[in-house]
């Protein structure tokens, strides 16, 4: 994928998405997904992980991504905002439902997924508390600058690493019970009988759990290995129905191989 930086990228119209260099990272694939199944071309935007991101902070005020710039509307950060976004913007079949009970149980699955205290929040924190376990209770002002920046963005505190296994665990349950249920009703999907945002959102985000093969999903080994290092009650949480759901709706929604 070829990036325009965050100086030039400010200057150009339409969708600029800015997206993580060279990393699978969930929540931009899942930006990524929603892009595709809404039929929206966009500009992909740089973000270097564990960098600065100097110009990138003076654009769109954060360092992270993804974040999603439409026009000379101001950005848009979070998972939610980026889906009503695209909502907006794409064509096709929407990924919400129009009956407000089923809308609702999309958007609260979407959010068990990829919001706050979420699976995707909770793996990240599993992760980063194996790569940093000797620092979390250092004086973070000793530590390198990444290494600080990183533990202070996204709260990495030995008391949240230690509950996170469970969480996972929980929602990894919950987003299997509902599948066998949706599959005794006669709909392969998370909510009702068609693709929804909690069908892409999934497929995103199980690469931290599952990673796609290799061919698919040419992620750099050191990533590959801590994605596929799931331990814990979590790890007997991995349905290979949910799995399996990912691989459907690969295939029948969205294109590999991923390109990052």
């Amino acid at each position: 994928m070829e990036y325009e930086t965050p100086e030039r990228a400010r200057e150009l119209g339409g969708l600029r998405l800015v997206l993580t260099v060279g990393v699978p990272a969930p929540w931009g694939e899942a930006a990524k997904a929603l892009c595709h199944a809404r039929n929206i071309t966009y500009t992909p935007v740089a973000q270097l992980a564990g960098e600065p991101n100097d110009a990138l902070h003076a654009w769109t005020g954060v360092r992270n991504a993804p974040v999603a710039v439409w026009e000379d509307e101001p950005p848009r950060v979070g998972w939610l905002e980026t889906l009503m976004l695209v909502e907006r913007i794409g064509t096709g079949p929407s990924l919400l439902p129009t009956d407000s009970s089923l809308r609702a149980e999309c958007i609260g699955i979407a959010h068990e997924i990829c919001g706050e205290w979420g699976f995707g929040w909770c793996r990240r924190l599993m992760i980063l508390g194996r790569m940093f376990d000797g620092m979390l209770d250092a004086d973070t002002s000793a530590l390198p600058s990444g290494a600080a920046r990183m533990l202070a963005d996204y709260r990495v505190q030995r008391a949240e690493v230690e509950r996170a296994p469970q969480r996972v665990a929980d929602i990894l349950n919950m987003l299997s019970t509902r599948l066998q249920a949706q599959r005794a009703g006669g709909s392969d999907y998370f909510v009702g009988d068609a693709l929804t945002a909690a069908d892409l959102y999934w497929a995103a985000f199980s690469n931290m759990v599952d990673p796609l093969p290799e061919a698919d999903n040419p992620m750099p080994e050191q990533i590959r290995g801590l994605y596929a290092d799931i331990f814990g009650p979590a790890a007997d949480a991995v349905d290979p129905l949910l799995i399996a759901h990912r691989d459907l709706v690969f295939r029948r929604h969205l294109a590999l191989p991923l390109k990052f």
